[in-house]
């Protein structure tokens, strides 16, 4: 099958001026005036992030390795897949690495780039490197004092009945298993 062709059509904005009006230990508010496509001007006003990695780690037996979580910002828990914040100048599989040994002590053998994810376009530039994570061995859980969570292992099929089932809301855990279970059964 050929897929359609990209549309082409350029529709780039270019700032004018910006200025940052916020910056916090994790984000930074940026408020920026861009000239339009059509020769007019809009303001832009989005969050800077540093990025984040992801893992989506899997046992010899196709067990999920997940986290149970509370997230402040929604009031709630999530099940996760582990992530965490890329440090200043790390790349982003280093960090992948640390995350998973740090938040859940397992480390793999075999590491690949899943896909990169951009979490909100319309208001941040916060990408998330996505990386499958396979040939697991479980070593010493290292997380930082303001970390809690729960992990836990769940059979692949059972996570994507979770997912189906709306257990599983987070964007990037649920862009991991949809985008794995496609690429998996597209190598059988």
């Amino acid at each position: 099958m050929n897929p359609k062709p990209l549309p082409t059509e350029d529709f780039t904005e270019h700032q004018i001026e910006g200025r940052e009006i916020y910056s916090g230990r994790l984000l930074k508010v940026q408020n920026d005036r861009v000239s339009l496509p059509n020769g007019g001007e809009a303001e832009r006003e989005y969050i800077k992030h540093p990025g984040a990695a992801a893992i989506l780690a899997l046992t010899d037996d196709d067990q999920v390795v997940l986290e149970w979580q509370y997230r402040y910002p929604s009031g709630r828990h999530y099940i996760e897949i582990p992530a965490g914040k890329i440090d200043s100048g790390e790349p982003p599989e280093r960090a992948a690495r640390r995350e998973l040994r740090e938040e859940t002590g397992w480390e793999a053998r075999e590491w690949s780039l899943l896909l990169e994810h951009d979490v909100a376009i319309a208001y941040t530039d916060e990408r998330v490197y996505i990386y499958l994570a396979q040939g697991l061995t479980l070593g010493d859980v290292q997380r930082d004092e303001e970390e809690f969570l729960e992990c836990f292992l769940l059979p692949f099929e059972e996570a994507m009945a979770w997912l189906d089932a709306g257990h599983i809301q987070d964007s990037k855990t649920q862009a991991a298993l949809l985008t794995w279970d496609r690429r998996r059964r597209n190598l059988k």
